[in-house]
């Protein structure tokens, strides 16, 4: 693990820290999927844990709103839940802060904090305080259930599955990454009504959380480019590549397909839900690439295999 964060990447980095920590017997789902799923003495359900966190300069800038970064903080760990169909209780909070930063900004980002919270009936429960010479820290915990029957993992994706997402793609560097809802209640319908075989939420953008998705499957998969619901002002490779979305990406068997999308228009008349393409036996080699979340949008690199797809957000090589 000599090599420089930049050059290995989040994912890299990740599965080489994965396989060495520590399990007990109580861990159904360890590290590696969008929440760790535990099971808890004597209780029915899963216990889902999530930590999240919004950076300086990073997620969001100085003149960002301080409401909006509380919001967001709170809405990034609470998507991860809508992901598995989970639902959030509990939440703490960590702040890192300069001790020059002004006490009415932390209150407003508070506030944003709790605004977010109530939207879901989560409890902000405690957490830390600390102060830092670098850029302001936000770190999001969170703890929920989720039935066993219906927690959803990235790993369930079957071969010839149809491939969902929520919503409209792209339109994040024009701040809807600062307003969004997670699809909490969407995802709970879906696991209600259907059998859903894999899930995730957009965080980092189509072009890096599909060939995740696809990966965790052991599968490979093919999408119609035309097809991707994109936001006002987005061009197809935004959508793919920007990230930030916080849609629900799932796949589900073609069986489905119809009774999914004519109960979806009755339940959901506003949001839209949109098949992109399929998951397929021909594993797909994606070689990621660079896109900023805050700079103008970048080369975008072009996968090997049965599918060319721009890439998304890749953490520790997006500084300018």
């Amino acid at each position: 693990m000599t090599r420089a964060l930049r050059e290995l990447g989040e994912d890299k980095l990740l599965a080489q820290i994965f396989p060495r920590l520590n399990r007990n017997s109580r861990v159904v789902i360890g590290a590696g999927d969008d929440c760790a799923v535990v099971k808890f003495r004597g209780a029915k359900d899963w216990l889902l844990l999530k930590t999240d966190c919004v950076v300086e300069e990073v997620h969001f800038t100085r003149e960002t709103n301080a409401r909006s970064v509380g919001w967001k903080a709170m809405m990034r760990a609470l998507s991860d839940f809508a992901a598995m169909s989970g639902i959030p209780e509990f939440a703490l909070i960590t702040l890192a802060a300069a001790g020059k930063k002004k006490a009415s900004w932390v209150a407003q980002l508070y506030a944003g904090l709790n605004r977010a919270a109530a939207h879901f009936d989560v409890a902000i429960v405690g957490g830390e305080t600390s102060e830092t010479a670098g850029p302001t820290v936000i770190v999001v915990s969170v703890a929920g259930f989720v039935e066993r029957r219906r927690c959803i993992l990235r790993s369930g994706g079957k071969a010839n599955d149809d491939l969902f997402v929520t919503g409209r793609l792209g339109g994040s560097f024009r701040e809807r990454h600062l307003n969004f809802v997670p699809r909490v209640d969407e995802a709970r319908w879906l696991t209600a009504n259907f059998k859903v075989h894999a899930m995730m939420d957009l965080s980092d953008g189509l072009g890096t959380d599909l060939p995740r998705l696809a990966r965790a499957s052991k599968l490979g998969f093919a999408i119609d480019q035309r097809a991707l619901p994109l936001s006002r002002g987005c061009t197809i490779q935004q959508a793919i590549a920007e990230g930030e979305d916080y849609e629900l990406l799932f796949a589900i068997s073609p069986r489905d397909r119809t009774r999914l999308e004519k109960m979806w228009r009755k339940k959901f008349p506003r949001l839209p839900l949109t098949r992109i393409g399929k998951l397929n036996r021909q594993l797909t080699a994606v070689r990621l690439g660079l896109i900023s979340r805050f700079d103008k949008l970048k080369a975008l690199s072009q996968s090997k295999g049965n599918q060319q797809l721009p890439s998304g957000y890749v953490h520790f090589r997006q500084r300018r």
